[in-house]
């Protein structure tokens, strides 16, 4: 990243402490336009509606009408909506529990306490409370933490929390653990391509790849009809493991131009696929866009784990995928160069994905 890259253009206000001093009101700078607010063409969410659950259970095992289910199950998902949640994945479920509880207490820690983690937009790492650069933007009501895992060469744990008591050692269990489980998906996801199973991860760097979580914590807020707890976007990564608030629904994923409010499974990951395997996969997979709503009774905590490519190798369409009837869409571009665009953009949607197209 740039070294002279600016700083926040504004001071930052943590939107915990707006939530406890705004009572009927929010301040302008996070009111939505019109069309962008939760009532505009949101779908409440019903079994028919849901985003597809598919049990990993058999993946791998003896039965090979078993696994050849669950691989037909993702790649539809994969195609027909860009997303879908997984049980049975090997994540121990009191673990899940215990790292979203553990960061939940970390945001309700003294502020003073919490400020000494103040991030600046040279990396993200740290405690946020914005994405973009841009003064005078329309802010997400949500405050969040960033911090690196893969490569090693990046991770830095004395930028990681030190409080509540072992927080650091819960948070280091489940990086490894979700890396683990990224591994097994870029599997499938290759092999569903038609492709060998090493394929999508040798395209990422094989084993030297980026690993990266950010803590979502969206307080209550007064009018939650005015905002967003974060805007539309498809995630600019590889591919995305959420751990979602397990007593409050707020991730909406947008599907025939509706906003599909997703209803989590107990102790499911939720995955969907970035804009990385969309060029990787010369758009067979789809990113898809998708925005977080914001509730005036209960706050909200949820982890989303980002795997990614090796930050500096170009990402282009995998060659066996590329035809003379499916040339290739996109030209190479890093991880790199592709996360400092969207950076100084802050999330548009997936503007941000299309506007790499090569001209036809």
């Amino acid at each position: 990243m740039s070294k002279h890259q600016p700083d926040w253009p504004e001071p930052i206000v943590r939107v915990q402490s707006l939530s406890e001093s705004c009572f009927d009101s929010i301040p302008e700078r996070y009111i939505k336009p019109s069309t962008d607010r939760p009532s505009s063409g949101t779908s409440n969410f019903d079994d028919a509606n849901n985003i597809p659950i598919i049990d990993l259970g058999g993946l791998g095992g003896a039965d090979h009408h078993v696994s050849s289910s669950i691989l037909k199950q993702i790649s539809d998902a994969c195609k027909d909506w860009g997303f879908f949640q997984i049980t049975n994945h090997g994540v121990d479920p009191d673990l899940m529990d215990k790292v979203r509880e553990t960061w939940r207490q970390f945001f309700h820690l003294p502020m003073e306490l919490k400020q000494q983690y103040a991030n600046s937009p040279k990396t993200y790492e740290g405690y946020g409370s914005r994405l973009g650069i841009e003064k005078g933007a329309i802010l997400d009501w949500s405050d969040y933490y960033y911090l690196h895992y893969l490569p090693l060469s990046l991770k830095d744990c004395n930028k990681w929390p030190n409080l509540p008591p072992q927080c650091r050692e819960v948070f280091d269990e489940y990086g490894r653990e979700l890396v683990k489980l990224c591994g097994r998906l870029m599997k499938v996801l290759s092999i569903n391509l038609g492709l060998d199973e090493k394929i999508l991860q040798n395209a990422f760097g094989g084993e030297d790849i980026g690993a990266c979580l950010r803590v979502n914590f969206y307080p209550k807020c007064p009018r939650p009809e005015l905002t967003l707890g974060l805007s539309s976007h498809s995630d600019p990564g590889g591919m995305t493991m959420l751990l979602p608030d397990d007593q409050v629904p707020g991730l909406q994923v947008r599907k025939f131009n509706n906003w599909i409010t997703v209803k989590p499974a107990r102790h499911a990951f939720i995955v969907n696929i970035g804009d990385q395997i969309q060029v990787l996969s010369n758009a067979i997979y789809k990113s898809v866009e998708h925005r977080v709503i914001v509730n005036s009774d209960k706050e909200r905590v949820s982890l989303a784990f980002f795997y990614n490519p090796k930050s500096d190798i170009p990402i282009e369409p995998i060659k066996e995928l590329v035809t003379v009837n499916t040339p290739s869409l996109y030209p190479p571009m890093t991880f790199d160069e592709y996360r400092l665009f969207i950076r100084m953009r802050g999330p548009r949607g997936k503007s941000q994905v299309e506007s790499l197209k090569s001209p036809k």
